[in-house]
């Protein structure tokens, strides 16, 4: 073989590693769905001198896992707005209506993640998003603790993850009720994901 033709083969060979290497990295990210039947998406929120708190259960998502690089990781959830109950009924109709939620209009509140980070701790991230509520979208940033992977019944991959965080609700424009309802509205979601 001449010198030539070994580097050539050298550099093919190096290609195909590229690719396979490329190809590994494309698909080391695990898809996880969440399990509504075991999260649940909850908020708390001033009233007068005391606080209110609710919940949504109808919501949907998933979560893109890089256990190599968590950086990698992607996000994405949608929750119905007519599915909050924070045990009133006539409230919860209220939250309908146009100064608060308007769900004739925005039935959704959609979120989808742009950036994880490690913080603190190996399995707490920050992880940046934007959240599209009452048609206004938004950047947030949440609090993500991994609570751990492992299997369920039927040796079925699982995943639990916390996350935590406090909006802003007048800048989507959600303004009824100042005054006497809080602005700040404090979230926690715990999430049940099974592998897809």
């Amino acid at each position: 073989m001449t010198i030539s033709n070994h580097i050539k083969t050298i550099a093919a060979f190096s290609y195909l590693l590229a690719c396979f290497s490329s190809l590994s990295s494309a698909s080391s990210s695990e898809r996880y769905v969440i399990d509504t039947t075991h999260s649940s998406v909850e908020f708390s929120i001033r009233h007068f001198v005391a606080k209110t708190n609710g919940n949504f259960s109808a919501f949907e998502g998933f979560i893109d896992v890089d256990r190599n690089d968590p950086a990698n990781n992607y996000a994405e959830a949608q929750i119905s707005i007519k599915s909050i109950d924070t045990n009133s009924s006539k409230r919860d109709s209220h939250l309908q209506e146009a100064d608060y939620f308007n769900s004739s209009k925005n039935p959704l509140i959609e979120f989808k993640s742009t950036n994880w980070k490690t913080h603190q701790a190996e399995d707490t991230f920050l992880v940046e998003g934007v959240l599209t509520m009452n048609g206004v979208s938004k950047a947030v940033t949440l609090t993500v603790e991994l609570l751990g992977m492992g299997e369920g019944f039927n040796g079925q991959k699982l995943s639990g993850w916390e996350a935590t965080t406090t909006l802003d609700r007048t800048e989507w424009n959600i303004l009824g009720g100042l005054g006497a309802v809080g602005e700040m509205v404090d979230v926690r979601i715990n999430i049940e994901a099974f592998k897809e």
